[in-house]
């Protein structure tokens, strides 16, 4: 997010309106920056209390891998709050669809290729019957999808009652869950092509920035300085560079990680780049204006329900390869899981506020929190009240910032 501030009227030309700046700059974007400085310390925090093992080549990876089916999920419940909605259907809706991944594999024989797509057009569809009961017919988000939780809940019980758990034997499948993209050959024991993949995002990234920079000086809108800019861009290169170097270090980016980029970078794209993102913000900023603009709200309420269900099926997939199986519980507290994510990672109750991108950064918060305290030997039962300590954290931070700023 850049700060509201006129090019002509910067002075970080000095060291001291340097940092004027840049302490200006966090403290008006607190609600962005605030997720990657707490998810900084609890790194450094970890880091030192396990003597360098939390931030292992290993375990960063196995964080990653663990983070995946909720973090796409947390992408999805992101949009949804954004228009004042909330779906609680998604975990088990991940499970029912996991479940019916591993029986098309198989007892019926079809092909991975044609599976997933299934699953997923599959996932849109209850997701778009989500949306139906909510926007046309007028129930709320919360009853509906409570309903819909109880009948997937039912309904995986139901295909997986006989067998208890359903065993998957196809390897390339179980390699979206488990496996790594290719090393093509090894630079001094670092895999080439996750040092290029994580080249690229760099590029990417660097190159989206410019681009939003150019654009609002174009149509004069109000950016921060050059050398603060310049800064940001260092900082989050230099991340990218050292998370590359780290997994390049062990196998390198897992597919998982690769399918949770593309997620990102699409649903990131679609929200700050095209009409439906700004039509999205603008029926959670309020419907009722959006209505009288002449934006479709059931319109968009049936996509974000329906993109809502799809990424449901792809979570459901994510978790169902990566334990090769697809069991009764599958999709237990998912939907929690994912809320809490949005919710760290800056999304409003309000509507109208909230990033992908910080959808991500919040679950990989949640992980990194389970993981640190696993390394520790912390009891499930702290693990548990230290969690929901963090999301009460999380929530008194966005009311206090919305009081704020009111």
């Amino acid at each position: 997010m850049e700060l509201n501030r006129k090019p002509e009227a910067v002075t970080a030309g000095t060291p001291a309106g340097f940092f004027q700046e840049a302490r200006t700059l966090i403290k008006e974007n607190i609600r962005e920056y605030g997720m990657y400085i707490a998810l900084f310390v609890i790194m450094i925090t970890f880091t030192i209390m396990t003597d360098g093992l939390f931030m292992s080549s290993r375990n960063i990876s196995n964080l990653l891998d663990a983070t995946g089916y909720i973090a796409v999920l947390a992408v999805g419940m992101t949009l949804v709050i954004v228009i004042r909605q909330i779906d609680l259907s998604v975990g088990f809706a991940a499970g029912f669809l996991g479940a019916i991944a591993a029986i098309l594999l198989t007892q019926a024989g079809v092909s991975m290729y044609i599976t997933i797509p299934i699953i997923l057009v599959l996932g849109a569809v209850l997701g778009l019957i989500n949306g139906v009961l909510i926007a046309k017919i007028g129930i709320p988000s919360f009853v509906a999808t409570l309903a819909g939780m109880l009948v997937f809940r039912g309904a995986l019980l139901q295909i997986t009652e006989k067998t208890g758990t359903i065993i998957i034997k196809d390897e390339h499948f179980n390699a979206i869950g488990n496996g790594f993209i290719p090393s093509i050959v090894e630079v001094n024991g670092l895999h080439l092509l996750s040092l290029v993949l994580g080249l690229l995002c760099i590029v990417l990234y660097v190159l989206s920035e410019i681009s939003t920079r150019r654009n609002k000086l174009k149509y004069e809108f109000e950016v921060i300085s050059k050398p603060i800019f310049a800064l940001k861009l260092v900082f989050v290169s230099a991340i990218i560079a050292y998370i590359t170097w780290i997994l390049a270090q062990y196998n390198g980016f897992s597919w998982t990680v690769v399918i949770m980029l593309l997620v990102v970078v699409v649903y990131h794209f679609l929200t700050t780049r095209t009409v439906l993102g700004r039509h999205i913000y603008a029926v959670g900023s309020n419907p009722e204006a959006a209505h009288l603009s002449g934006i479709n709200v059931k319109k968009i309420t049936y996509i974000v329900f329906g993109s809502m269900g799809m990424l449901a099926a792809l979570s459901g997939i994510l978790f169902t390869s990566r334990l090769q199986s697809a069991t009764t519980t599958a999709g237990t507290l998912f939907e929690l899981d994912a809320i809490a994510a949005a919710y760290i990672g800056g999304v409003s109750s309000a509507g109208g506020v909230g990033k992908v991108t910080g959808a991500i950064i919040g679950a990989i918060v949640m992980a990194s929190l389970s993981s640190g305290m696993n390394l520790l030997g912390v009891g499930i039962s702290y693990q548990y009240m230290i969690r929901g300590g963090v999301l009460a954290a999380a929530v008194i931070f966005d009311v206090m910032t919305r009081k704020k700023r009111g």
